[in-house]
């Protein structure tokens, strides 16, 4: 089934406004700073997993 990418961006739009509403500012920060807060923790893991990598083949 192929989709339009009109229709496609109305399902997203649709889906996005009817969400809008039932969001809280406190959800949107709390997500935010997870968000964050995986991001740099994902960062940190895989340069010590590179350095780690690097250091065993020498």
């Amino acid at each position: 089934m192929q989709h339009s990418n009109s229709t496609v961006i109305g399902i997203a739009g649709g889906t996005f406004l009817s969400v809008l509403p039932n969001l809280h500012s406190e959800d949107v920060l709390k997500t935010v700073i997870l968000a964050t807060l995986g991001a740099i923790v994902s960062f940190i893991i895989s340069m010590t997993l590179k350095y780690l990598i690097k250091k065993h083949k020498k």
